[in-house]
């Protein structure tokens, strides 16, 4: 039987596609907000039954087998703390939400590179103290180029960010889609009722 043919055979469920869980620490609190801790329903089922996680809401939908029926959880809490790093790792992503994706020299968003503040020509180094978001013109105006002999300004120093700095910024970036069983977790300027 071709890969085609066989295809036609596999069924997979429309509504059930897409329904991720929020995962969240033993704290309640999400394990990271940009990109959102989320899991697959199917990872976030077979941790419920391995005993991971607990389960603290569900989708109406509902996931079944040959013996089992199961409502499909929405959010689930590890059982076992995950302490969190003190420092991100020093990458493109991160640096690029260290700056919250703008060019630190003109404040342009939208297509993103990275520059070396001391050029590496002139013995600047690649961590978070000397690279910075930038768009491609500023760039490539900038050159192997100190600052003074570019004319261009910082809009921010750049520093190494804690995994909590990171977080808060990451805050700022919401995802397109979030269920409303989800929101009593994420703290995404939600005005608190009185």
């Amino acid at each position: 039987m071709t890969g085609a043919a066989a295809t036609g055979f596999v069924r997979s469920s429309g509504r059930l596609r897409d329904h991720p869980a929020l995962v969240l620490n033993a704290d309640y609190r999400p394990l990271s907000y940009f990109p959102l801790s989320l899991w697959p329903w199917q990872e976030a089922i077979k941790a419920s039954f391995l005993d991971r996680v607990q389960i603290v809401a569900e989708y109406d939908e509902v996931a079944r087998s040959p013996s089992r029926a199961m409502r499909i959880p929405s959010v689930v809490v590890l059982k076992d703390y995950v302490r969190p790093a003190l420092y991100p790792a020093f990458t493109r992503f991160n640096l690029f939400l260290r700056d919250e994706f703008t060019c630190q020299y003109c404040g342009a968003s939208g297509e993103m590179t990275f520059d070396h503040v001391t050029p590496r020509s002139r013995g600047g180094r690649t961590t978070w103290e000397n690279v910075v978001a930038a768009c491609p013109p500023c760039n490539l105006a900038k050159a192997n180029k100190s600052l003074a002999e570019a004319r261009m300004q910082l809009r921010h120093r750049p520093l190494r960010p804690t995994a909590e700095a990171l977080r808060n910024v990451g805050r700022k970036f919401p995802p397109y889609h979030l269920h409303e069983s989800w929101m009593d977790f994420l703290y995404w300027d939600a005005e608190l009722d009185a």
